[in-house]
């Protein structure tokens, strides 16, 4: 079986799910599609060597009249396409969004129906429903409350719109893992400057502010898992069984790096919100020059890292999804639970890169 990993395949999620398919040897060829070259892309050498063994074709998908050049194969039409589109920085601009997401989405998609590709993914992101306490099943309110969450949703009532589109959608929680730069790792990265800072952490909000998360390689598991066993036009969440919160997460990164935290408060934390930019640029000054001057201490002249959190990431809203209709399928986490050494391996993986601070490695 032929599969072509979609624009952003050497990023974060296509990286580890080249590495899954390899590894198990569940396809005949890989090719790779993405705008930015592989010797870019930030990756340790493992990810690398497995990224060897694919065909990788740089396009920017974009432009639709580049589309057939990600496609077209001597050997005839892909089996299964997943799109792994996605500008991932939060806080960006809606033109940055509609170009990365929406417009590469309806590109690749309409050369999918075009060709009658037996299985399209697009990953879509969980953000896309309400934000409120109680956990969301698939069909639960929609209310996008992130830039990438409302592109994410526009492109996929376009995908419903186009006819012979045979697609699937997965909605994952927070991601995490080795390469992750967006999810849980500037986080790690604050945790880190307060270790060196020698002072406490203090959140916005309460500890039991909703932020659920799934490990990267259980999402890859449910990508090739879904295109086997899932339905077409059908939608499905993935999230591991932490029921991971503000309050979990904090207590793992500060139990890493040996740091107290407290919290703010919802009195407190409404009154930052009346100017919640401020509150959050006053924040990352203080986050930014102490990491830049460690990064300096220890000649790191680049690193992806940065304690920066956007906006967007300290809302009061939950992020808390329903995983039963995926498990009802008959899938299995491998990763149930956040664990310790998880962050851990994140962290010395990029030490190892050379891209983060080795004096304050856990």
């Amino acid at each position: 079986m032929n599969v072509k990993s979609g624009y952003r395949g050497n990023g974060f999620i296509g990286r580890h799910l080249v590495k899954y398919l390899l590894k198990n040897e569940l396809v005949s060829k890989i090719r790779v599609v993405d705008k930015t070259p592989v010797e870019m892309a930030w990756m340790n050498q493992e990810h690398k060597a497995f990224m060897d063994q694919v065909e990788f074709v740089q396009v920017n998908l974009n432009q639709p009249t580049s589309c057939p050049k990600a496609f077209d194969s001597e050997e005839g039409d892909f089996d299964i396409v997943i799109n792994l589109a996605a500008e991932t920085k939060f806080g960006q601009y809606d033109g940055v969004y509609e170009e990365s997401i929406l417009k590469v989405g309806i590109n690749c998609a309409r050369e999918a129906a075009k060709r009658n590709i037996k299985r399209y993914l697009e990953l879509s992101t969980g953000q896309v429903y309400s934000y409120d306490k109680k956990a969301s099943r698939e069909d639960s309110k929609v209310s996008p409350w992130t830039g990438i969450a409302k592109y994410k949703m526009q492109l996929e009532e376009e995908l419903a719109k186009m006819e012979g589109l045979n697609y699937i959608l997965l909605r994952p929680a927070i991601v995490y893992g080795i390469g992750d730069r967006t999810g849980l790792t500037p986080r790690l990265v604050v945790g880190a400057v307060y270790r060196e800072l020698k002072e406490k952490m203090k959140l916005l909000w309460t500890a039991d502010l909703n932020m659920n998360t799934v490990h990267v390689e259980d999402v890859c598991r449910a990508i090739w898992y879904i295109l086997q066993h899932g339905q077409t036009q059908e939608i499905y969440n993935i999230v591991d069984q932490s029921e991971s919160t503000q309050g979990s997460i904090t207590k793992l990164v500060c139990d890493i790096f040996q740091i107290e935290h407290d919290y703010f408060g919802s009195v407190m934390s409404n009154l930052a919100k009346l100017n919640l930019s401020d509150a959050v640029e006053e924040s990352n000054d203080k986050h930014i020059l102490p990491w830049s001057e460690l990064c300096k201490r220890e000649e790191i002249q680049h690193t992806p890292l940065s304690p920066y959190l956007d906006q967007e990431l300290l809302y009061n809203k939950h992020l808390h999804l329903d995983g039963s209709k995926l498990a009802k399928l008959g899938f299995k986490l491998v990763h149930p639970e956040v664990r310790e050494q998880a962050l851990r391996e994140v962290v010395e993986d990029f030490i190892a890169m050379k891209i983060f601070p080795k004096s304050v490695k856990p």
